[in-house]
């Protein structure tokens, strides 16, 4: 026999309206637009516009247009059909003579237009295609074309794309045809193309120069020669080896350094359009040295319910109708509520942000960031940590001295000598420092720059120091040695 028992838990279950909020918090600024147009489009009940103060009905907007011309008909449901509509089609007047071009040129918004691009592969086909080659020749351009890799090299054996292509095609292709016209496609442009791997890509872009002097010699034996210790920059070596003073060396080296070590980065066009940051927030200053929190203009349009299809809703329709009605209404009510606990919960962290940062945002000195975690906001808002990490992932504020990433401001803290907490990008702007200032000839290893830091009072551990360097993209010392 069954037995049923009643048990009694606590659950947590999330309102539409925070439903609402939580989808739309993370959102940025072009996303938000985005998703208000697609809930325009979903929901007729809501529409576009500020809500009216006034609660009087405007009835005239609504009403029969019988009825507003005053006919006096007690039939005030009916309406007049007019079968000959050409005795009334003139009285309008035209549009071209009540308008007034009063619209100077530069409030059009500016759209950037669209760039036709072409992938480098295709480039170069069309380079080969200038060439006299029978159909078997250009079957192998063509693949060995395709078998490039984002910065032009060709990192497979050509036997192995002889293969490749003999497969798919039901042919016999030996490597030797693909090693010859490997040899074709590297007389493109621009130089480098197709190299096997950065030595042949430099001397390839060296063989193309026209002044073939001394200095360009120097080069050609470094590159063939010495290229290991090129890349570590063992300057000492490599005068030792090739017999070179230093003032030769350093000519070289400079010769060396306008080759393009990515020959496919001159004809990579397929990034020509980057997507351009709209930030979310934008700050004013007073004169009496507040600061002022503001969304940007755009942020969140205003929204308002549809008169027509609210009155409907109070009329005695059909159920159908009635429950569509009310679905809507309920679902346009949540939207724009989300939308105003949103900007309210928005203006609000930013506001804690620039009160814990105050001394940053009035200076845009960075070594004034003082360490904050997400914590810090959350308590002073009163909210969760995960809210406070929704408002500022992807969020940009405008400020005087540039458009500042939210995440950017949160930084650990590291105790100082004197025992005050310092932030962790106070640091790393020193580390910048040092390697600035230091000797190229004899830069500073990690170690160094610790001590360094601890007489200017940061205490840090040469791992910390490594780590630091590395998120600043600061190469170690001996890939900063310069002649």
């Amino acid at each position: 026999m069954q037995r049923q028992t009643q048990t009694q838990r606590q659950t947590l279950k999330y309102s539409p309206l925070q439903i609402q909020m939580l989808n739309l918090l993370h959102l940025t600024t072009m996303e938000l637009e985005q998703r208000i147009k697609e809930e325009l489009e979903e929901n007729p009940v809501l529409e576009e516009g500020k809500e009216e103060n006034s609660n009087e009905e405007t009835a005239e907007e609504f009403a029969d247009p019988v009825d507003s011309a005053g006919t006096g008909d007690d039939d005030s449901g009916n309406v007049q059909d007019y079968y000959d509509w050409d005795e009334f089609r003139d009285d309008d007047i035209p549009d071209y003579k009540t308008y007034a071009n009063n619209q100077s040129p530069d409030n059009e918004l500016y759209t950037r237009p669209m760039v036709e691009s072409i992938g480098f592969r295709d480039d170069l086909k069309q380079q080969v295609h200038f060439l006299r080659l029978d159909d078997r020749q250009q079957l192998i351009a063509d693949f060995v074309l395709d078998s490039l890799d984002e910065d032009g090299f060709l990192r497979r054996e050509s036997d192995v794309i002889a293969d490749d292509i003999s497969f798919a095609n039901s042919m016999f292709i030996d490597g030797e045809e693909v090693a010859q016209m490997l040899r074709v496609i590297q007389q493109l442009d621009p130089p480098g193309i197709a190299a096997r791997d950065l030595r042949e890509c430099l001397q390839i872009q060296l063989g193309r120069l026209d002044n073939q002097d001394d200095v360009w010699k120097s080069a050609c034996r470094i590159v063939t020669d010495t290229f290991d210790e090129l890349g570590s920059r063992n300057y000492d070596k490599i005068m030792r080896v090739l017999n070179l003073d230093e003032e030769s060396l350093k000519k070289a080296i400079q010769l060396i350094t306008t080759l393009n070590p990515k020959p496919a980065s001159g004809l990579r066009n397929d990034t020509l359009v980057n997507e351009s940051i709209k930030p979310d927030f934008m700050l004013r200053y007073t004169e009496d040295g507040e600061i002022e929190v503001q969304l940007t203009w755009g942020n969140s349009p205003a929204l308002k319910l549809n008169k027509l299809f609210t009155q409907m809703a109070d009329q005695k329709n059909d159920k159908a109708t009635n429950q569509f009605l009310k679905n809507k209404m309920n679902s346009a009510k949540w939207f724009i509520d989300a939308i105003k606990q949103r900007e309210n919960t928005m203006l609000n962290t930013l506001r804690a942000i620039v009160k814990l940062q105050y001394d940053y945002f009035q200076t845009g000195d960075i070594k004034k960031l003082r360490p904050m975690i997400l914590k810090d906001v959350a308590e002073i808002i009163n909210m969760d940590i995960s809210t406070v990490s929704r408002v500022t992932t992807n969020k940009y504020v405008q400020t005087p001295f540039g458009i500042v990433l939210l995440k950017d401001l949160f930084t650990e803290g590291v105790t100082n000598e004197d025992g005050t907490e310092v932030s962790n990008r106070e640091i790393q702007e020193a580390i910048r420092e040092i390697t600035e200032a230091e000797d190229k000839r004899h830069p500073y290893n990690d170690q160094q720059i610790t001590d360094l830091l601890s007489e200017k009072g940061y205490s840090v551990a040469r791992r910390t120091v490594a780590k630091y360097r590395e998120q600043l993209n600061i190469p170690t010392a001996r890939l900063r040695v310069t002649i």
